[in-house]
């Protein structure tokens, strides 16, 4: 009957079935707790674009290559350290 009504899902057990209703109800805490737990200062919902919104996002944002150049950087003065 599964394959019936989800064809392409490719769930054959009723163990896929819970694991992702265990992981839907994770993601769903997740997102309740951004707009109505604790902590939830800087996050809102934005009706006109259906979004979670936030404050100031990107003050304290780093990406991936701000990570990558702070690490070469401690390993650059790490190795000019031991050959003096």
């Amino acid at each position: 009957m599964l394959e019936k009504v989800l064809p392409h899902a490719m769930l054959k057990a009723k163990p896929n079935l819970e694991s992702r209703i265990r992981t839907l109800k994770m993601d769903w805490a997740t997102v309740y707790d951004l707009l109505n737990g604790k902590d939830n200062s800087s996050f809102g919902w934005d009706e006109h674009r259906q979004m979670v919104v936030t404050k100031d996002a990107m003050k304290y944002a780093q990406t991936t290559a701000d990570i990558v150049e702070e690490i070469d950087a401690e390993g650059v003065a790490t190795a000019n350290n031991i050959e003096e």
